[in-house]
């Protein structure tokens, strides 16, 4: 049996812990084929998203991807991020928040399905992301 992944558990509960406390909650995604966001806004490999209600419409952050529309300029495009490509999710005005490692996201098709590949006796914590520091990005407590 695989385990399903507690990351995108945790974005939607940090989610809600910044609009419940009046927070403006964003998104830091590296950016990768699969990701539709503007790539003018795209810096070193990642863009940074509000995601609060204020800046978007029809946000929906499911178990794979998130989406939403926004304006970027003053214009109206639709964003689709993995969740496998967010790497951090933070209130904007106290920087608290949590990091993830990111992974490369495969599509469902492309997915190998033998079994034997599925071995990962050998990780420590398989579907557990790696505790990454940045000195901007304050540990939820």
């Amino acid at each position: 049996m695989s385990s399903v992944s507690t990351k995108p558990y945790l974005l939607r509960a940090l989610y809600e812990w910044c609009t419940d406390s009046g927070y403006t909650p964003h998104l830091v995604v590296k950016v990768d084929q699969y990701c539709q966001v503007p790539q003018e806004f795209v810096r070193d490999g990642y863009i940074t998203l509000n995601i609060g209600a204020l800046a978007t419409s029809r946000l929906s952050m499911e178990n794979e991807w998130i989406e939403f529309s926004a304006r970027f300029g003053g214009v109206a495009r639709t964003v689709s991020v993995p969740v496998a490509a967010v790497s951090a999710i933070y209130a904007r005005e106290t920087q608290e928040g949590m990091q993830f490692e990111t992974e490369e996201y495969v599509p469902a098709d492309d997915a190998q399905t033998d079994p034997a590949s599925d071995n990962h006796d050998d990780d420590p914590d398989p579907g557990s992301p790696a505790p990454v520091k940045a000195p901007w990005l304050k540990v939820v407590k």
